[in-house]
């Protein structure tokens, strides 16, 4: 499943934003930038945060050694995988509009939030998050909504290149299908080996495929023509992964995973078609890729899904046919099995606070980047348009927002 989800994070990430008409050549290859930078810079700060011992069998409180190690092994480079996630999904909220310098520190920053707040949320808290609804996807989206608060302007959100062309479509859609395809393998990499990985793949299917249905529909209801918008298409058919993510594992029926998708693509296309308007004319928050209505509500849907799943869940939903042994339900809840006092209901107030700081962690920490970009934007801006360039806030020139020229060298067209 770590090529799977490989795969997702060079392809799939990358050809989804290449939607915009001008930047195309600028997001997949920022998008492979930024992701060989998370990777290894991840790998550190995760190791650093869990140290092993020398000898891989020997738990790190019983080592006899006082110099810690960094164990790599497939373990910590999928992790390094979903972390490097987060920081895309920001990046799409900010597409067009920061430079590669910005971009990088924000990476660097990211990355070191992401980890602590997942080491809080699983090592202390003990929440259940086998798709990473709540430690990436809401951490991702909302960090990176915060963070463009800070560098909204104007002038960028009425750029005329803001916008795709049916060839940039065309190869959004392969990130697309990319993602729809392996994200059953995102979900399911970090679950349990048997019947909890197995439930997770199943889930995630199902839902994906509810939200393809409920996503074409919607558009095509929010359309005065009655016709399909490749906006919605591109991204909504994607949010009942999304959505399913915290709870993939978990035991919740087909129907309920089809309810789960089927949900998740409504509300994500009316994110779209509705809300996206809203919060750049009235909240100043400008989100290129619509992240908050593909990552941010839809992750807020799978979290609350989270504290009501791990509220109502039994001994006899999981291990039904285990006899009187606990094996389904404590390799889903581990917490419940280390101490027999702690409930279901006790497990459902873990699921809330993990999401709670991961708020916290994302919009204090995005607003904090924010302005670190901003006077990163204002050294590294562009001395040749200096003058011209929107502000220290993006470091471009008004015209070299959206646009591969900003910083690619672009071959001229030959005319048919």
């Amino acid at each position: 499943m770590f090529q799977d989800v490989h795969v997702m994070i060079f392809i799939g990430f990358g050809f989804l934003m290449t939607f915009l008409k001008k930047y195309g050549l600028s997001a997949v290859s920022l998008n492979m930038l930024l992701s060989a930078l998370s990777i290894q810079w991840s790998i550190l700060i995760s190791g650093f945060l869990h140290p092993h011992c020398q000898d891989p069998t020997v738990e790190w409180g019983e080592c006899p050694e006082s110099r810690p190690w960094i164990d790599i092994n497939i373990i910590s480079l999928l992790s390094a995988d979903f972390a490097t996630a987060a920081v895309l999904i920001s990046f799409g909220v900010v597409l067009g509009t920061t430079n590669p310098a910005q971009l990088a520190v924000m990476a660097f920053i990211e990355i070191v939030l992401f980890n602590v707040n997942e080491y809080i949320g699983r090592s202390y808290l003990n929440a259940v998050d086998a798709g990473d609804t709540i430690f990436v996807h809401m951490f991702g989206a909302y960090f990176g909504l915060a963070a463009s608060r800070v560098l909204y302007n104007k002038k960028a959100s009425d750029n005329d290149k803001a916008g795709p062309s049916h060839i940039s479509d065309l190869f959004s859609m392969i990130g697309t299908v990319f993602l729809w395809m392996f994200w059953p393998s995102f979900n399911a990499g970090a679950a349990a080996t048997g019947d909890a990985q197995m439930r997770a793949v199943i889930n995630t299917y199902l839902s994906l495929c509810a939200c393809v249905l409920t996503s074409f529909a919607t558009s095509a209801f929010f359309s005065p023509s009655r016709k399909f918008s490749m906006e919605h298409i591109q991204n909504a058919t994607l949010a009942g992964g999304v959505a399913v993510g915290a709870t993939a594992d978990m035991y919740m029926t087909p129907v309920g995973a089809a309810i789960i998708g089927s949900c998740a693509g409504i509300l994500s296309t009316w994110g779209f078609s509705s809300l996206s308007p809203f919060l750049a004319d009235k909240l100043k928050v400008l989100d290129t890729c619509g992240v908050n209505n593909l990552h941010g509500m839809p992750s807020i849907l799978g979290g609350l899904l989270s504290i009501v799943l791990a509220g109502i869940a039994t001994r006899d939903q999981y291990d039904q046919f285990n006899g009187d042994k606990h094996d389904s339900l404590h390799e889903i809840f581990p917490a419940l099995a280390e101490d027999g006092t702690r409930t279901a209901g006790w497990q459902a107030g873990m699921q809330a606070a993990a999401m709670g700081v991961t708020l916290i962690f994302a919009v204090v920490g995005g607003i904090v980047t924010g302005f670190i970009m901003r006077v990163v934007g204002a050294v590294t801006a562009n001395k040749d348009n200096r003058e011209n360039r929107v502000g220290s806030k993006f470091a471009m020139s008004y015209s070299d927002l959206y646009d591969d020229n900003g910083y690619f060298h672009v071959e001229e067209e030959e005319s048919a």
